[in-house]
């Protein structure tokens, strides 16, 4: 099986190689930012040790990994898990046909008043 096709499949995986893979997301975005570990662990407010052992997949939490993160500029990667409503098509067109199609027959007396005098 291709590396590629390992990763996408998630369900395959054991727990110890998610945690690996995310370990191995978090050094290569580091190396490829520039960053030194002193340097990250500094900027996301976590020991150097901590990230070092996040790095190998020995170590982590689910707080250590959003405060990397974070100080990798990398928060957008946590869009997929937001909960997007939708509107279904059937109450989308029930919307809209409720909106207003044309001006109401009945007009304030002072706009009626005004016509007249016209």
């Amino acid at each position: 099986m291709s590396e590629n096709s390992n990763i996408n499949n998630w369900y395959g995986m054991s727990e110890h190689a998610i945690i690996s893979e995310l370990a191995s997301f978090v050094k290569e975005t580091r190396l490829k930012k520039n960053y030194t570990q002193s340097e990250l662990a500094e900027k996301a407010g976590v020991h150097r040790i901590t990230l070092s052992e996040f790095e190998q997949g020995k170590r982590g939490s689910l707080t250590t990994f959003i405060q990397i993160l974070r100080a990798l500029g990398e928060l957008e990667l946590l869009d997929v898990f937001k909960i997007r409503t939708s509107v279904s098509p059937l109450i989308m067109a029930r919307l809209e046909a409720k909106k207003r199609k044309r001006a109401s027959k009945t007009r304030s007396k002072e706009s009626s008043k005004k016509s007249k005098k016209i």
